[in-house]
C-alpha cells in the first residue's frame, strides 16, 4: 500500500487531519481574547499535533516500532483535541452541534490511527 503512495500529505488520514486542524484554527478565530493562552493555544497545538506526527510516523517507516509510537501519538493528540472540543462548547464557544460534528470526524481518525497501528507491515519500508 505504502509503495503506491509517495508522501504522507497523500494520506486520506493526513487530508482530514488537516482540513479539522484548519477548521479549529478558523473556528478558534472567534474565541474569546482571554483565552488566548489556554484553550485557544491548546486546541490549535494538539490539532496540529495530529498532523506533524503523522508526517513523522511517515518518515519512520522503516522502524516498526517508531512508526507505531508516532501513530499511537497521533491519536493520543486527537483524543486530546476532543476534550478540548468539550471545553469549547461547556465554556459556550461552540454548539453542541459543532462539537459532535467535529467529535465524531476525531473517532473516524482515531479509528484510521488503530487501523493503522495494528497493521504496520502494510506501511514499513522493507528494503
Amino acid at each position: 500500500m505504502s509503495d503506491r503512495i509517495k508522501s504522507y500529505k497523500e494520506l486520506r488520514v493526513y487530508v482530514e487531519a488537516m482540513n479539522l486542524a484548519m477548521e479549529i484554527f478558523e473556528m478558534t478565530k472567534k474565541f474569546p481574547s482571554e483565552e488566548r493562552y489556554s484553550l485557544t493555544d491548546q486546541i490549535r497545538r494538539s490539532s496540529r499535533s495530529v498532523c506533524a506526527n503523522i508526517g513523522e510516523a511517515w518518515r519512520k517507516r522503516r522502524y516498526k516500532a517508531s512508526f507505531i509510537a508516532k501513530l499511537s501519538d497521533s491519536e493520543t493528540e486527537a483524543s486530546e483535541t476532543q476534550i478540548w472540543l468539550d471545553f469549547s462548547y461547556r465554556c459556550g464557544y461552540i454548539t453542541v452541534s459543532k462539537e459532535i460534528e467535529l467529535f465524531e470526524r476525531y473517532e473516524k481518525l482515531i479509528a484510521q490511527f488503530i487501523t493503522m497501528i495494528n497493521n504496520p507491515d502494510k506501511w514499513i519500508i522493507t528494503k
